[in-house]
């Protein structure tokens, strides 16, 4: 498998320290800001990035992700611009994976977009609504291009189905702290850390949770018993409050920067 994940987390883990994963939706606000977003994301301490293939359908997403999706739609975003965001994002050091639902990867061609993800130096993919059921073909496609498969796991998993699905990762297990969609909230569901500890109860990979981190406590809160914080809709949401210009560019870097703090200082 992609060795930059598994690298990453351990890097993380001898610094005693979670990782800050950010996500953006590919062409948001446009294509060209999009790279400067991450840009700047990264450089106010964001581990690795998230790449969002706007879908027309995102049953996961809360009104903010599905908002930003909707916009880099409009804009004309596509698999292109999916795979040129990731390779920006890789070349400015970052580990970096796509997030996708399912459709449009089988639409694009499963072979087809597992080549295009490694000829950009993609880390991995995560598939939401990809089921552990359907995924022989993607597996199999995964491990020929040396690409990390990350299932999402839910509060609602059942003890008996947890480690099919935890199996069948590789990378990380994303964590959703919650039940519904996506977005930012006033505390992060106590869910969490019980997910947390019933997946570690199967497998050794890291966790990473999201769904909801848009605080420098709240990601002190879950860096303290996770290996991953995923923040996506809070770095969304000052775009769309202040732009992509140099406002809303500095107030990335400026809550990567208080995101970063959060999973350093955990003790």
């Amino acid at each position: 498998m992609s060795n930059s994940l598994a690298q990453l987390f351990a890097k993380c883990k001898s610094e005693n320290r979670a990782a800050l994963i950010g996500y953006l939706p590919a062409g948001f606000p446009t294509q060209r800001s999009a790279k400067k977003i991450v840009k700047e994301m990264i450089a106010g301490g964001v581990d690795a990035i998230e790449i969002g293939y706007p879908y027309s359908d995102p049953v996961m997403d809360g009104p903010v992700i599905q908002a930003a999706s909707e916009q880099a739609l409009s804009n004309g975003a596509g698999a292109a611009e999916v795979f040129e965001l990731l390779a920006s994002s890789v070349q400015l050091g970052a580990p970096s994976l796509v997030m996708s639902y399912w459709s449009p990867i089988e639409k694009y061609g499963i072979e087809k977009f597992a080549k295009a993800m490694n000829d950009a130096g993609g880390s991995g993919v995560i598939t939401p609504d990809l089921t552990i059921e359907e995924s022989a073909a993607w597996k199999s496609v995964c491990a020929n291009n040396k690409l990390d498969r990350v299932y999402v796991v839910a509060p609602s998993s059942s003890d008996s189905r947890l480690p099919l699905v935890t199996e069948q990762c590789s990378g990380f297990i994303y964590a959703a702290s919650l039940m519904g969609v996506t977005g930012t909230r006033d505390s992060v569901s106590g869910n969490a850390s019980g997910l947390v500890a019933r997946i570690r109860k199967n497998s050794a990979l890291p966790v990473a949770v999201g769904l909801g981190v848009s605080t420098k406590e709240q990601a002190r809160e879950v860096a303290a018993y996770a290996d991953g914080v995923i923040v996506g809709s809070a770095f969304i949401k000052i775009i769309q409050k202040h732009g992509a210009g140099r406002k809303g560019l500095k107030k990335v870097k400026e809550l990567a920067r208080e995101l970063s703090e959060g999973v350093r200082n955990v003790k």
